[in-house]
């Protein structure tokens, strides 16, 4: 029978639900070192919190080990690439804990409105203060919400519920999605931050959303505002905002998780006015608690006995001969989403991928899933991969289409992918060049034959002598190699418009790109990020 290893506390309700599948039970939180490691070794599966942290030194010699499930969203104690390479598929529960975390960023909201912390300390030290704590009220007051998966959708259900009108911010909603949810979406933060006398952040932690609240930031909102954060520690700047509070620019801070937990003794918020502090407490109810354990014990029971993958961050619920067969048109469908994320002027609606060729009878829904880990990865942190990916562009209104034509043009296969915002549509398609080299064949109504690695700069022109010449003039004064030069053509036609395609071996410099802007000819200039050669993503490595 397999074995669990329940490596931290898990209520009993979670417990209950493996010893009801018939599966052996190892329940010893709190083990360390060599104890740790020989108990991951003996287990089939285990079920952590935040503790313990799950490493790459852990995951060496996993022995039996196949399955991790964490009884949270949060996955950051666990190495998943790790993991992945050791063929260890990771779940994670993250709706469990959604509704306690919005409701204590509500009850910090309250607190800061009220002054209810201060007020409770003066009234235990025996004092009776009543003008000191002169609060505001919530209703008719405007709360803007940076992050709207999830948690954030809660935040706002429940502040529309006391009155507040609510203004958000997700780089992959639509306005109409928002609306629709009763938010009003605007184009990005800076537009965001003027508007609001609340602000909370739920957005993953990792290095895109480091320190996204900073002094900058801070800077542009009222003096009369105040900063949530029950997300994650580290996407605001701890000492910023304690240096607003004491300057009196900033109103107040509720914050409830820090960039080293335990929070130390000397970090600045500790010792700053108008702060209610609280231990990462967001998902500490019995509520969440329960629910979290019972979710995460499903997961592991119907992982074990039924071969069932669901919530995974690392892998696919894929046959794993299936995913080795179609592994370079995975890539390729990745690298098209990331390409076209980055190209995409404001928030995508609708995305459609077009399977041609011998494509069309293969089994496209894993290059589908691919294709929008790769469109919405650019712009989100976190665990996007195979499986979550085409729930997260649901959630924010996305519309995911795909179709299929077995009829061959000037390639055996092709990718196809239209990607739809408020300034309109992008085409660009791709291929694999000998069953593993891939290749941008078209851009909007330009052909080509361009890499899809690397850095790579996209500018729109007039075809003109010389101009080519000119954008290698100025990246070689600037000390940027361009490794490779493709040119699109509308209809072939000399001197109409016309595509640029330069894979660069570096990322040239605002002055250099300015540069290329300059010239009268060019309309505009893109960079594009995109993996190097043959690196692939930790769900498919």
């Amino acid at each position: 029978m397999p074995r669990v290893l329940i490596a931290d506390k898990l209520e009993a309700s979670g417990i209950e639900l493996l010893k009801q599948a018939g599966l052996e039970i190892d329940n010893r939180p709190g083990l360390k070192g060599d104890e740790l490691q020989a108990a991951l070794q003996a287990a089939d599966a285990v079920i952590c919190r935040s503790q313990p942290k799950i490493t790459a030194e852990l995951l060496e010699n996993p022995g039996k080990l196949r399955a991790i499930a964490r009884a949270g969203a949060g996955v950051d104690t666990i190495d998943t690439a790790a993991a992945t390479r050791k063929g260890i598929v990771v779940m994670n529960t993250p709706t469990g804990n959604s509704v306690s975390a919005a409701e204590h960023t509500i009850a910090l909201m309250f607190a800061l409105a009220r002054h209810i912390p201060a007020a409770d300390a003066t009234m235990k030290a025996g004092g009776w203060d009543r003008n000191k704590y002169m609060g505001i009220e919530l209703t008719g007051k405007t709360l803007g919400i940076i992050g709207l998966g999830r948690i954030g959708q809660e935040v706002a259900k429940r502040a529309k519920g006391i009155g507040m009108t609510v203004v958000g911010f997700d780089p992959m909603m639509t306005v109409d999605r928002a609306a629709e949810l009763g938010i009003k979406a605007v184009p990005d933060i800076p537009t965001l931050l003027p508007l609001v006398d609340f602000l909370t952040i739920h957005v993953p932690g990792g290095a895109n959303t480091k320190n996204l609240i900073g002094a900058n930031e801070l800077a542009l909102m009222k003096k009369t505002a105040r900063v949530l954060n029950v997300a994650r520690g580290g996407v605001i700047d701890e000492q910023a905002v304690a240096d607003a509070l004491k300057a009196g620019t900033l109103a107040g801070a509720g914050i409830d998780v820090f960039t080293t937990e335990p929070a130390p003794a000397d970090n600045p918020l500790r010792s700053a006015p108008n702060a209610v502090l609280t231990p990462h407490l967001g998902a500490s109810t019995s509520e969440a608690q329960e629910n979290v354990a019972i979710e995460a014990a499903q997961l592991i029971s119907d992982f074990l006995l039924r071969g069932v993958i669901a919530n995974a961050v690392n892998m696919a619920a894929v046959d794993r001969a299936e995913l080795e067969e179609l592994r370079p048109y995975v890539d390729l469908a990745r690298r098209l989403g990331l390409l076209q994320a980055q190209l995409a002027v404001g928030p995508i609606r609708k995305a459609t991928i077009t399977y041609r060729g011998d494509l069309a009878g293969r089994k496209t829904k894993l290059l589908t899933a691919a294709f929008t880990a790769g469109l919405l990865e650019y712009h989100l942190a976190g665990n996007l991969n195979l499986v979550n990916a085409e729930v997260e562009a649901r959630e924010r209104g996305i519309v995911i289409v795909e179709s299929a034509n077995p009829k061959k043009g000037d390639f055996a296969n092709v990718m196809a992918t239209e990607v739809d915002t408020d300034a309109g549509s992008q085409i660009a398609n791709g291929t694999l060049f000998g069953d593993q080299y891939q290749r941008l064949v078209q851009l909007g109504a330009y052909r080509m034959e361009s890499y899809l690695d690397g850095t790579l700069l996209v500018f729109h022109h007039t075809d003109a002598p010389g101009l080519i010449g000119y954008v290698g003039t100025i990246f070689g004064r600037h000390g940027v190699n361009i490794a490779a030069m493709n040119v699109g053509r509308a209809g072939n036609v000399p001197g109409g418009g016309a595509i640029g395609v330069l894979n660069l071996d570096g990322t040239p410099s605002e002055q250099a790109i300015a540069e290329v802007k300059a010239h009268p000819q060019i309309e505009n200039v893109s960079i594009v990020q995109l993996p190097a050669a043959g690196e692939l993503p930790a769900w498919l490595g």
